[in-house]
């Protein structure tokens, strides 16, 4: 990967690899792998469970280090940022789908995604806004006031997904957003991420082990064992979901 690929990408691995130990064993779990973001694309990392997914889209996100190689963010490794630098970033910048929610149990679904607003730098009144105006858009207003117990899993997901938008990200990276939804709903959430990337100019990256999702990536990297596969399989599993997508 050359330089020019890493100034031009909103995020950017180059030769990462993560190992974790136990019980005086050492397990290789992302593998040297080197991939940038491109602007304005849905990016799909496909794979089974176990395949290192999740924990290269944290190491992405600058929640875990790397053991081995380096990751860019908006041109610049991230070991040279300030911590606040970083945060400001991730507030701002930088949005997230995570699989298990996240959601304050305190909080109403509303205040749950004006919150990103606020830690952005938006006002009260402008994040309560804007807050509403997602929640309208994805058409999940009569959420707005309940609490996370009180929402189903799916009701909980299109909640963190609502969260995600609120500072219009350069990039949003989702782990499993399909995981807990209806299949219906699962690809509605996966057609206003890649509307999000065409209409803003925005990027999207999105693990997952849903092939219904390949239809909907303008680009698609396959993950197994920690190690990046052969990209024409991507491709003739994208090929075949686009000639399939009305059953998908």
């Amino acid at each position: 990967m050359n330089r020019l690929n890493i100034d031009q990408s909103p995020i950017a691995a180059v030769n990462v690899s993560k190992s974790f130990a136990y019980n005086g064993h050492s397990a290789t779990v992302i593998n040297n792998i080197s991939l940038s973001v491109r602007k304005g694309e849905l990016l799909l990392l496909l794979g089974p469970s176990g395949s290192g997914k999740t924990t290269l889209l944290t190491i992405m996100a600058g929640l875990l280090p790397p053991s081995d190689g380096a990751i860019y963010l908006f041109g610049k490794n991230i070991m040279e940022y300030l911590p606040k630098e970083l945060q400001k970033l991730r507030a701002g910048r930088i949005g997230f789908i995570f699989q298990t929610f996240h959601l304050i149990d305190a909080y109403r679904a509303v205040d749950n995604i004006a919150l990103s607003g606020r830690f952005a730098g938006m006002s009260s009144q402008s994040a309560a806004q804007k807050a509403g105006e997602i929640l309208r858009r994805l058409k999940i207003e009569y959420l707005a006031d309940k609490l996370p117990f009180n929402l189903s899993q799916g009701e909980k997901q299109r909640v963190a997904v609502a969260r995600a938008f609120i500072n219009k990200p350069d990039i949003i990276l989702a782990d499993e957003p399909t995981a807990s939804l209806e299949s219906c709903q699962g690809i509605d959430v996966i057609r206003l991420l890649h509307e999000y990337t065409r209409l803003e100019n925005k990027s999207v990256v999105v693990v997952s082990h849903d092939r219904r999702i390949c239809g909907y990536a303008d680009r698609i990297l396959c993950l197994q064992d920690g190690i990046l596969g052969e990209t024409d399989a991507a491709d003739n599993l994208k090929s075949e979901n686009i000639r399939n997508r009305q059953v998908i």
